[in-house]
């Protein structure tokens, strides 16, 4: 009986004759390839981002970090007018602060982005809390009023940590165009949330507890948010290269000028919203709850910042910077007329609509900054922005407090936001129109 065996046949045919018949022997084709599996990424684009290693890590140390800088101020105020008695003189410290944080950040950052996140951002941070704690005792022993000017300017070497942190997704993300437009929206609607917890937490410690708990409270998570922050190496961007430094720096780049003179005029308006809200809730008689009038412009941000993330990215950064800006605008028109005709509860509805182009107007501005930034500057790029918003704020506060009184409604007041936007819109409109490198 005859044995067969198995054999693999060579790729070309054989011929046999088996009695009269031609036997012709082809090979079997080969097995298809079976491509390895591939990793099914989640469909929403938040989801995307943190399914990256390290993600998570250095965002929730991020927030942790970030939620001090909606306290510090707030508590100082709290616990200066508390041991001293003076709101000028808490106001007038707090305002040194502010100006040495304008001259210090862009500094910080740029030491940043020159010898990285890591070796700058720790001894930077506890520059600024000795600076805090300074201020606690300077406070809590009846100082000199020099000395609190000295302890609380110490404190302007806080590093940007949303700067950070949207420099770690430009980093990461340097691919991926849409990614890097959902980071940033993502990272507005944390400040958002930030500066929405931060003073209510600060004015719950403080009356709640003893005058110096809020800016303890705010040291302690500043240290703990910051070390969990730069404990996620894999996801820090490197030093930039000395010649990255020796070109143009970021305020010198085409451009640059005119976007922080937006950022100006958005700064102005979020500071004179804030203390016209404050002012015509206390003219109501509701002082008590101005924090939560103000807090619905926050939340309607941070939703539109969420929703504005799952959008595609723009074409042209400059002209979707120009109507979102505009969109600004126009909402603001609706807490003017509330203000003059309607209770409060409907203005803090009018505020919740009217928050909803901020966090679209930053998103797209900052997107703006880092494609006008070099790319081993790019920390410094975004204090500047934040420097220039900073500058808006302190021209605001003080435009809506004197708009205030000289009006003698704080309901007619609502005009000074409404002309900083339209002022911001003119010049982003004036960006738009000119073409301008890298944007």
């Amino acid at each position: 009986m005859p044995v067969y065996h198995r054999t693999v046949l060579p790729a070309r045919p054989l011929y046999a004759v088996h009695g009269s018949t031609l036997v012709v022997a082809r090979p079997a084709p080969p097995p298809p390839r079976r491509s390895p599996p591939r990793r099914s990424l989640p469909r929403n684009p938040y989801a995307r981002l943190f399914a990256r290693p390290g993600t998570v890590g250095f965002t929730l140390g991020g927030l942790l970090a970030r939620l001090p800088m909606g306290m510090f101020t707030v508590s100082a105020v709290l616990m200066i007018a508390g041991e001293r008695g003076s709101y000028a003189l808490a106001g007038s410290v707090t305002a040194a602060g502010l100006a040495a944080t304008a001259l210090t950040g862009p500094l910080v950052a740029r030491l940043v982005d020159r010898y990285g996140q890591a070796r700058i951002a720790l001894p930077a941070t506890l520059l600024a809390l000795l600076g805090s704690l300074a201020l606690v005792v300077c406070v809590r022993t009846h100082a000199p009023d020099w000395t609190l000017f000295a302890a609380y300017a110490a404190t302007a070497t806080t590093p940007n940590t949303g700067g950070m942190a949207r420099a770690r997704w430009a980093y990461l993300l340097r691919d991926d165009t849409a990614a890097r437009h959902t980071a940033n929206s993502f990272e507005q609607a944390a400040d958002e949330l930030c500066y929405v917890l931060g003073p209510v937490l600060a004015a719950l410690l403080c009356t709640a507890l003893f005058p110096q708990a809020g800016t303890l409270a705010g040291c302690g998570l500043l240290l703990a948010g910051m070390l969990l922050f730069l404990a996620q190496r894999s996801t820090e961007p490197p030093p930039g290269p000395s010649s990255t430094h020796a070109g143009p720096a970021p305020l010198r780049q085409p451009g640059m000028p005119a976007l922080l003179l937006v950022f100006l005029a958005t700064g102005a308006v979020f500071g004179a919203l804030e203390v016209v809200t404050l002012a015509h809730a206390d003219g109501e008689g509701h002082r008590a709850a101005a924090g939560a009038v103000l807090a619905c412009q926050a939340a309607g941000s941070a939703l539109a910042g969420l929703a504005f993330g799952a959008l595609p990215p723009a074409r042209s950064d400059r002209r979707r910077l120009a109507g979102c800006v505009g969109a600004m605008a126009a909402l603001l028109t609706l807490p003017l007329l509330v203000s003059l005709t309607a209770p409060l509860p409907l203005l803090a509805g009018a505020l919740l609509v009217a928050g909803m182009a901020t966090a679209p107007t930053m998103v797209t501005g900052m997107a703006l900054v880092q494609r006008l930034t070099p790319a081993g500057r790019l920390n410094e790029g975004m204090t500047l922005a934040v420097t220039a918003l900073l500058g808006g704020i302190a021209a605001g506060s003080a435009t809506g407090g004197w708009a205030t009184e000289a009006l003698g409604s704080a309901g007619w007041a609502y005009t000074v936001p409404l002309a900083a936007a339209a002022t911001a819109a003119v010049l982003a409109t004036l960006l738009a129109a000119r073409p301008v490198a890298h944007g």
